[in-house]
């Protein structure tokens, strides 16, 4: 076994939530673990609608925690809503700042987007639909000009050494597709912020690499897994055939644009008062059932924006130039794709997670913010939030830096197994077909068989149980939870229990124990 040992704190991934704590714990030398080049990869780039902050005269933090509690549809930590919404402001213009070139009004203010389920415009953004480009950019530039963070591009996690319930030290490899064999990185402490689940799914607006691993390999070690089953479904990706999906951001729903179908029919209308605006795990199911139905959900910017939309949504008007779509003229192709999970690593309010030695930010991580359903662009507002605050709490435990440590310079030597990509392919389409928008006890306990099989067949590949460890996850919890609440959607329990429901805490080997019942009984 080759093991590295160093003073560094070691955080996995390299996204938004990863860049902000790293910048945090200076001078306290860091190592970051990057799959791919820095900036490339992770969905903190690709967010559209920007970072939700209550910036306007008349907005409050109050009114934003209340917005976040009503769309989490009562699974929200009060508690933790009322924190991160109250620091929103703060890390607005730590950000501006640090560089980022939010959008800026004719008197100097920030322009603010109204997004689905906000009481207010408090959406900030860049370039229209370019929030997370321009702000990974800004906190690269940041991270490249400080000297206490190495950057391992290239480089993946795929495991969790645990002793006596503390994390001791993470197994990375190369991530090209010839893997190299794994080695042993032991650090200072630890902290995930390697993204979410959305790319389990085969429609899905999530990069390629983004499949539930993270989530996985902490669920492998022994971490409790909380709030696993509620995945949402972004109600507006464009349905032109690429994998993954491009998104057409919430914010064109904000300035006006409706859904049509083939028809012609404006079918949100009928659904809910708030038509468009209503939370997304309304419309999600909306959409779906137009697809379902064979009537073509079809996003109309033509009327509010006409030829604006090209130039103030880039990013769109990009993605459907490349399908030959011209929004000016006709409206927009979509569909409900995979985008964001609500679950992941439970944490405290200090960002720790069950294993000690172990903090967590970002998607990767459950903190009771966004509850059943997160309201819009809450997310990079959580990243940025527990960034600081796992930064805060490592800083804590560890004491005083004793000063910058050397870099390290891992010697891979060929071997790894990397994952069939037949089996990733027949994982993502078992979870979008069982696992999607709409399920059921049937769907379900198929999808946790089909998972049981797959894991069978591939063992041998720590990257490929990963995936299978946070989709046994995702489809236990669905199984357990009987009931419809937020962007879980039982056919067969097609009602909340109450108003308010209790957050799951599941671990994988109580999932284990449920998936080996159901393979049994389906054998």
């Amino acid at each position: 076994m080759q093991a590295i040992t160093t003073d560094r704190v070691v955080i996995v991934g390299a996204g938004m939530g990863a860049l902000y704590a790293a910048l945090k714990l200076a001078p306290r030398p860091v190592l970051m673990i990057s799959p791919e080049t820095l900036g490339e990869g992770a969905s903190s780039a690709w967010a559209q609608g920007g970072i939700a902050a209550a910036m306007g005269p008349t907005d409050s933090p109050e009114s934003h925690s209340s917005d976040t509690l009503r769309a989490g549809a009562g699974t929200v930590d009060p508690q933790v809503a009322t924190q991160v919404t109250r620091e929103a402001r703060d890390h607005i213009l730590d950000l501006t700042d640090m560089g980022t070139p939010f959008d800026r009004d004719d008197n100097g203010g920030y322009v603010l987007s109204r997004e689905a389920a906000h009481s207010f415009a408090r959406v900030v953004r860049v370039k229209g639909d370019q929030a997370g480009a321009e702000i990974m950019k800004a906190l690269i530039a940041q991270a490249l000009q400080t000297p206490s963070i190495q950057v391992l591009e290239g480089v993946l996690a795929s495991g969790l050494e645990v002793s006596n319930g503390a994390v001791t030290g993470v197994w990375i490899e190369t991530s090209c597709e010839d893997r190299s064999q794994p080695i042993l990185l032991r650090g200072a402490a630890y902290l995930m912020a390697g993204g979410g689940s959305g790319g389990l799914y085969k429609l899905t607006t999530n990069p390629a690499r983004i499949r539930g691993q993270v989530i996985g390999m902490a669920a492998r070690a022994g971490a409790v897994i909380a709030d696993a089953e509620f995945v949402q479904f972004h109600p507006t990706a464009i349905d032109m055939g690429e994998d993954p999906a491009p998104l057409a951001t919430e914010a064109l729903r904000g300035e006006g644009a409706t859904l049509i179908n083939a028809d012609g029919e404006r079918f949100m209308t009928a659904i809910h008062p708030d038509a468009e605006l209503a939370p997304r795990d309304i419309v999600a199911r909306a959409i779906y059932a137009q697809t379902q139905a064979g009537k073509r959900p079809m996003l109309d910017t033509r009327a509010v924006l006409g030829a604006k939309v090209l130039t103030q949504y880039p990013a769109v008007a990009e993605a459907c130039a490349r399908a030959g779509i011209d929004p000016v003229l006709n409206p927009i192709p979509v569909a409900a794709a995979a985008h964001y999970h609500m679950g992941g690593i439970a944490t405290d309010q200090n960002g720790r997670a069950s294993l000690k030695n172990l903090w967590v930010c970002g998607e990767a991580s459950s903190t009771g913010l966004h509850g059943a359903n997160r309201l819009a662009s809450n997310g990079l507002l959580e990243a940025l939030v527990y960034a600081r605050i796992c930064a805060v709490g490592i800083d804590a435990v560890l004491g005083s830096p004793t000063g910058i440590a050397p870099e390290i310079a891992p010697d891979f030597l060929p071997g790894g197994v990397s994952p069939d990509a037949n089996a990733v392919d027949r994982l993502r389409r078992c979870m979008t077909n069982n696992v999607g928008v709409v399920r059921d006890a049937e769907g379900l306990k198929l999808a946790l068989a089909t998972i049981a099989r797959l894991e069978d067949e591939n063992a041998d590949c720590p990257g490929f149980v990963n995936m299978t460890a946070t989709a046994t996850l995702i489809a236990a919890a669905a199984l357990l939870r009987e009931e419809s609440r937020g962007a879980h959607y039982r056919s067969d329990f097609p009602a909340p229990k109450g108003d308010t429901g209790k957050r799951s805490m599941l671990t994988l080997s109580e999932a284990l124990a449920l998936r080996d019942k159901i393979a049994k009984e389906t054998a």
